[in-house]
């Protein structure tokens, strides 16, 4: 990925020209948010319950399989067949929402329950990717 760096400032009167020379940067999205690439994979947020944590509604999430997850972490889970992001609370065998508005809920024995990855980044999508997300679905 080739990049342009463009400096913008609180008083914008302008871009540079095209034709000016620029300097390119080697910098690729992978190496910078992704640690264990063969661990991680990317899901999309939805709903309102982790807007706490900075995690909104049509928010890229990069969850990394191989970390262990602890009390405090935010994590992607299973729980009854249904994919879950939550904070754990081991100590109490909770899931917690980053909200007031939604209860924190108690994992029972008879829960289907499985971690798949704790939730490493969260990239915010200002504009909808369109043909991205829809291939996500």
């Amino acid at each position: 990925m080739k990049i342009i760096p463009i400096y913008i400032q609180a008083g914008i009167s302008g871009f540079e020209s095209p034709a000016a020379e620029y300097k390119e940067l080697g910098l690729s999205l992978d190496e910078l948010l992704i640690s264990n690439p063969d661990a991680t994979f990317i899901g999309l947020a939805q709903g309102q319950s982790m807007e706490g944590v900075g995690i909104y509604e049509n928010d890229l999430l990069i969850i990394d399989r191989s970390k262990n997850a602890k009390t405090g972490d935010v994590i992607v889970a299973n729980y009854n067949g249904c994919f879950v992001c939550k904070i754990l609370d081991k100590n109490k065998a909770m899931l917690l929402s980053a909200s007031s508005s939604f209860a924190a809920v108690k994992i029972n024995e008879t829960d289907e329950f499985q971690i798949e990855g704790v939730v490493t980044r969260s990239v915010r999508m200002h504009q909808a990717a369109g043909e991205i997300l829809s291939c996500m679905l």
